[in-house]
Order: structure tokens, then sequence, then C-alpha cells
């Protein structure tokens, strides 16, 4: 297939104080969706994640292992690596901000770049820092004197940073967003940044002091650490070259959708736009927000003792299983919960009734076939692959990973309809097996972006050769599970 241009995906890169949580595990898989999708479509994708490794939180938490900075996120990191395999994604590069090859001398060019424009300077703060946020926070948004985040008070922290210079851009930056230069989906994202540039936008701290935070990048020629804007926030440009391979990063930036969580999406929505601005370069193209995930209704809290463990689901139910899950039961757009029961309900009713069960039952009427690719397929069914195709192109479109998954099951839907109604184990016509196999190729072929190993074990089942399909009986996909 032909190339048709570059695409370029990423997500937030996950903050390496713990263990990948489901939560983790919904970015990586709608990310990885999409870029499926887009591949499958013959764009040449490179797909992004990574791990944000600095700050005062995680030297803290080193310490309180007994265990250097260096080492705590080394393991931590791996961790998330492992979910590559565990959840069957396809990310082309995953990059650390400890990486002093690959990341730091983009860093370092970033923030000169915003020197040289004159929206660096430095002044003596005095204000409240967030720990577990790793942020300093205004008085106003503090709920009874505490972060309404972490629920504790903050501390009072007095020094000299460097600053950057946000508020200088606030109307370029309202002005991007309302003509789609930079496209925020959903919507109501959209409005809410809107609303909070419109309330008067700050300077923002953009280093701490080596003293209090020694785990991190060095400000050249000061007695500063970079902060987490310019350190984490960079690993978009710095991952494809920026700093040290210019051709790479041309070819790639600017990227075509940064998917986020919403609760960081105004950094990535004001914070990184105007550092862009600032340093002279492109602006994202898109960016996708997505909600949280409760379990059984609670916030998922390490206290309450009810995280949710990727692994342990992908172990019990299959990587297809829990990609499904959060592919279909959660809003892509919005927040969503997670159950066992749900899970569960899903496994049984999606994949072992549907799914399993459409291809076990095509392929067992067709086994043994020989098809010819080239016999024209029934208006009634052509119509209908034709509508599924159109509804999933357009729902990935429109960060809507929930209904395009839908789209697909309702063809499978139609698909039993129609062998229900031609009943073809009494009166099998040539036409009859060329629309079935039209069918279980075009459900094979939907589900390769959100289900990848069972939409290979179904196209491994419809090989072609010469023109005609061969059909083979396919092993079940997903033996039903009573307990």
């Amino acid at each position: 297939m032909p190339k048709k241009g570059n695409f370029y995906i990423t997500t937030s890169i996950a903050y390496a104080n713990g263990r990948p949580h489901i939560g983790h595990a919904l970015e990586a898989v709608q990310a990885d969706a999409i870029a499926r999708y887009k591949r499958g479509l013959g764009y040449n994708v490179l797909f992004l994640t990574g791990t944000d490794e600095h700050g005062d939180k995680i030297n803290r938490i080193a310490l309180q292992s007994g265990k250097t900075a260096k080492d705590f996120v080394g393991e931590i990191s791996k961790e998330f690596k492992r979910l590559k395999k565990t959840l069957n994604l396809s990310w082309s590069d995953f990059i650390r901000t400890s990486d002093k090859k690959n990341h730091w001398p983009g860093a370092k060019k970033l923030f000169a770049e915003l020197e040289k424009k004159g929206d660096i300077y430095k002044k003596e703060y005095e204000g409240f820092y967030c720990v577990g946020c790793e942020k300093f926070i205004t008085e106003k948004e503090l709920v009874n004197g505490q972060c309404p985040l972490h629920k504790k008070e903050p501390e009072k922290v007095s020094e000299e940073n460097y600053f950057f210079r946000l508020s200088r851009y606030a109307d370029r930056v309202a002005h991007a967003i309302r003509t789609g230069e930079i496209e925020i989906v959903p919507e109501s994202r959209k409005n809410e940044t809107l609303s909070f540039i419109k309330e008067g936008l700050e300077d923002v701290s953009f280093s701490r002091s080596e003293k209090t935070v020694p785990w991190g990048i060095p400000v050249p020629n000061s007695d500063q650490t970079m902060y987490v804007w310019c350190d984490a926030l960079s690993n978009y440009i710095t991952a494809i070259g920026y700093g040290r391979d210019a051709k790479s990063f041309k070819k790639w930036w600017p990227a075509n959708v940064h998917l986020i969580g919403k609760d960081i999406f105004r950094f990535h929505a004001i914070y990184w736009p105007a550092m862009l601005m600032s340093a002279g370069l492109s602006l994202p193209k898109r960016l996708l927000v997505h909600g949280f995930i409760t379990v059984e209704g609670n916030k998922m809290s390490k206290s309450i003792g009810n995280v949710i463990d990727p692994f342990e689901i992908a172990d019990k139910f299959g990587a297809d299983a829990l990609r499904h899950y959060l592919l279909r039961e959660i809003p892509s757009d919005g927040d969503g919960d997670f159950s066992w029961e749900k899970l569960k309900s899903r496994y049984n009713d999606d994949l072992a009734k549907g799914v399993g069960n459409f291809a076990s039952r095509i392929t067992n009427l067709l086994k043994g076939e020989k098809i010819n690719k080239r016999s024209p397929i029934s208006k009634e069914v052509r119509d209908e692959i034709k509508r599924m195709q159109a509804r999933v192109e357009k729902h990935i479109n429109e960060f809507r990973l929930h209904d395009a998954v839908s789209a697909i099951f309702d063809l499978i839907k139609f698909g039993d309809s129609y062998v229900n109604e031609k009943e073809p184990w009494k009166n099998k016509t040539k036409k009859i097996s060329r629309d079935l196999a039209a069918l279980i190729i075009a459900v094979g072929e939907g589900l390769q972006p959100f289900l990848p190993d069972a939409a290979d074990k179904i196209m491994k089942a419809v090989p072609e050769k010469r023109g005609y399909i061969l059909p083979k009986k396919i092993k079940p996909l997903f033996p039903r599970m009573d307990n």
C-alpha cells in the first residue's frame, strides 16, 4: 500500500512514581488503536510514549525506599515498557526524561531558545507548593487550606527561580484555539480552556533550586534545576530529534495528535503552545482529551486499596479482552467505570458470544471452499460493510472509539441475521459463500486497530491465494468464562 504521509501521535509520559495502573492502560490502548488505524490506511506512523522521571516527589520516594532516584525510575520505567507486550501495543519509541543522550540536549536547547527570546527571567518567589502535584498552586486554588486533589496542605516555599512569560502569549494561544490551529477534542475542553485563559494567565515558575530539587536536568550556567514544563513537555520534540537530529525533527513535527488525560490537558493546551510560540516552532494539530476511570463508582486510590492492575487483568482475560473493555465500555472523551463483573459481562457477551461465535460460525460454514475473490458481493452485504467502515472512520476522527467498536459489532449482528435468514447449511450457493467471506473479512479488518490478536487470527483463517479465498475453521477466540 502506498504511504499517505507521516502521522505522529503521542501519549503523555507517565510519571514514574509508581507502577502502571488501569488509567495508564486506557491512554496507551486509545493511542494504539488510532495508530493502528492510521497504519492500516497507509500512513507512516510514529507512536511515542515514555516516562517522566524527574522531580522532588520522585526523589523523596526513592530515598524512602532506600534507592537512588536513578535506580528507582529505572525499575518503574521497565514496568511501563512491559505494557507493550501485555497490552499488545505498537508504539515506535519510548522516551525517558532521564535519558541524557536523547532527551537532555533538546530540553536544554528549548530552554535556551525561550531565554534568547526574552521569555525567561529570574525573580524571588514565595508561594504554595504541592509535592503531590509537583507544582505551585495559588491561594485561591486551595480548599480549606489544602490541595483539592491530594487533600494535603502545600508547603510554603520561598526561593529565587526562573520564570516563563506565559502571560505574554495568552491572546495568541486563545486565537490558535478559537481558529482551530490547535483543535481540542471534545469541544467542552476547548471551551474550558478559553474560559481559563480569559480569566488571565500568570507567568509560571520554570525552575527550582538544585538544593531543593537535585534530581533533574540542570539549567546551564546556574544553580537551578529545570522544572517540569521544559523538562517533561519537551519530550514530544526531543524524542524526534529536536536539539540533535534536525532532519528527523523536520520529518515528524508538528504532532498530529497529543492524547492526554483531563487532569493535565490545560498544560498541553496553554503552557505547551506558548512555549512553542516563543521558540518559533509549529503547534501540534490536535489534543484529544480522555477522562478518568473510577472503580465501582469510587475514585481509584492506593489508600482505599482499589487500584486496578492491568497486568493482572491481561493475565486472567487476555490482552484483547482488556483492550475491548477500555475501548468500548469507557467513553473515549469522558469518564468511565471499571468492575470485574462488567469486565466478565463484556467478555462473555461481546467477545465469546459475539465476535468469537461469529468467527467460528462463518469459518465452519466455509471451511474447505475455494471462493473467487472477484465474484460480486450482494448489494445488501456490500452496503452494510461500507456503512460500518464509514462509521468507524467518522467515530475515530471524532475521538469516539467506543462508538467505532460498536459499529463493528453492529456488522456482526447483521452477519448473524444474514446467516439465520439464508440458512446456508440447507442451501449454500456460491453467492452466499462470497457474502459470508466478505463479512468475516470485513470484521477481521475492522477489528485490527482494537483487538489485534483476534483480528490476526480471523484474517489467517481466510487466507487469499491467487485471487481465491481459502477459508479454514478457526479455533475458539474467546472461550466462555463461567467463574
